[in-house]
């Protein structure tokens, strides 16, 4: 695919999970997911969905914006019930199911350049795309491996790929390693 821009370190953090449809439900939300919002504008949307599914130029309108909000609270919702041993809620089942119904971005081998590309990119393509993302995930054997950063200060989701499924973090780098210091700190006396 073609490469994706390179970002700030705390931006890219968020982009962890091992899955799109996660990675999408991290730009924001509703009620205490408010404050991380960043999907505010059309332009806003495309960006983040060039930047999530490696998708230049995807045609986004104000409708889009409304139409985006159902899918990634589904999303988001749906993980974390996974996540927290539950399941998916019959709503936010009808809402992935809907969003997957309009056809996804089709890739296309580009002969003059290496890599992918996608024709006229829209956003209820991209959407659809992310929704049959999370429908393969919370059906399938991965279900199980949602899980919530374990750090008290994060949060975010992620899919423990790991052999024996015992991730906790969502970065080793950020927040497994921050905890392994926080330990050390305890048990090393000062």
């Amino acid at each position: 695919m073609q490469g994706r821009a390179e970002l700030p370190l705390d931006v890219r953090r968020r982009f962890l999970t091992g899955r799109v449809s996660l990675d999408f439900s991290h730009t924001g939300g509703d009620g205490d997911w408010a404050v991380w919002e960043i999907l505010h504008t059309p332009a806003d949307l495309a960006h983040w969905l060039g930047v999530i599914l490696s998708v230049d130029d995807v045609a986004v309108g104000p409708g889009d914006l409304a139409a985006m909000r159902p899918v990634r609270m589904a999303i988001a919702v749906g993980a974390r019930s996974l996540a927290a041993g539950g399941s998916v809620s019959a709503a936010d089942v009808a809402v992935l199911n809907a969003a997957a119904t309009v056809p996804p971005l089709v890739p296309q081998l580009t002969p003059s350049t290496p890599g992918v590309s996608f024709a006229a990119p829209t956003a209820p393509a991209a959407l659809s795309t992310l929704a049959r993302d999370a429908i393969d995930l919370f059906g399938g054997p991965l279900a199980g491996r949602i899980r919530v950063c374990a750090a008290a200060d994060c949060g975010l989701l992620l899919v423990d790929t790991s052999r024996p499924g015992r991730r906790r973090w969502c970065s080793m780098q950020r927040c497994g390693n921050l905890a392994k210091v926080r330990g050390h700190r305890q048990r090393v006396p000062s």
